[in-house]
């Protein structure tokens, strides 16, 4: 199971959105994905999928087993609900943050993908989250907050946690051209004052279509999978998939030279 964090430095640049039409491009391409809504106390992702959770993340850490916690939002997706409105949830601590991930990695080898939906900022279940994320995705739009905000954020995973797997989606841009120029701007910042390389993923162009199906709280590879947003998330999910299966394939490459060249048995 490969894990993904999508995250930001400030609210209101389109993570939730982000976070399940990717997870519906994932279930198109026949891969199994775990949403994990990671916004504890302030979880919004099963309203994108127009369902209501019986159950969620308060009820794991009750003591449910974590199967009977998951939702099915979707064909081939699951739903660990973070819950709204929960107080208790939003001040969890390290032990229950452990756990929590303890639950999940169980469904290992029943996922292809686990997604998490983090909360923006700096929260320390919100940099926990990131730092166990085989890649971090932060979002970043042109807003000049947005920016500031990124860097704070990388700044401090890197700091606490030494994360160094991250990616930028550049979000509600004009078009390719202007979210690649984004993004080499944000790079030159980072690597001038951080030892991090970040690696460029894809933009997401502004479209008329996803902010109206955002507002009708609607999936836009749902809506209109032709439309300009929708082939960009598509694009950007056939890439994780395709580097994902050249990684296992290198990993299993490495394996298989490392039976061949170790030592037999009893010499040296």
């Amino acid at each position: 199971m490969k894990i993904l964090s999508v995250t930001s430095g400030k609210g209101g640049v389109g993570k939730t959105s982000v976070v399940c039409n990717m997870a519906m491009c994932l279930s198109k391409l026949g891969k199994k994905v775990l949403i994990f809504d990671g916004d504890l106390g302030m979880a919004n992702v099963d309203i994108f999928f127009g369902v209501h959770p019986q159950k969620g993340l308060q009820d794991l850490l009750s003591g449910l087993p974590l199967k009977q916690c998951l939702t099915q939002v979707a064909q081939n997706i699951d739903l660990l609900a973070g819950g709204s409105g929960i107080y208790d949830l939003c001040h969890l601590n390290a032990f229950q943050r452990r756990e929590i991930l303890a639950h999940i990695s169980e469904m290992n080898y029943i996922y292809d993908y686990l997604i998490i939906d983090t909360a923006p900022g700096l929260h320390d279940h919100v940099l926990h989250l990131n730092s166990v994320a085989d890649e971090c995705l932060v979002l970043l739009t042109p807003d000049p907050s947005s920016f500031t905000d990124a860097y704070a954020l990388i700044k401090v995973m890197y700091q606490k946690h030494k994360t160094q797997k991250i990616s930028i989606i550049c979000n509600q841009v004009q078009d390719e051209k202007s979210g690649a120029q984004l993004y080499l701007r944000f790079a030159d910042v980072v690597q001038q004052f951080l030892p991090i390389r970040l690696n460029y993923k894809k933009t997401i162009p502004f479209d008329q279509q996803l902010k109206l199906s955002n507002q009708l709280q609607r999936l836009i590879i749902r809506q209109d999978a032709k439309s300009v947003s929708a082939l960009a998330l598509t694009s950007l999910c056939a890439e994780i998939v395709s580097q994902n299966q050249m990684t296992a394939s290198a990993g299993n490459t490495v394996k298989g030279l490392d039976s061949i060249f170790r030592p037999a048995s009893g010499h040296a």
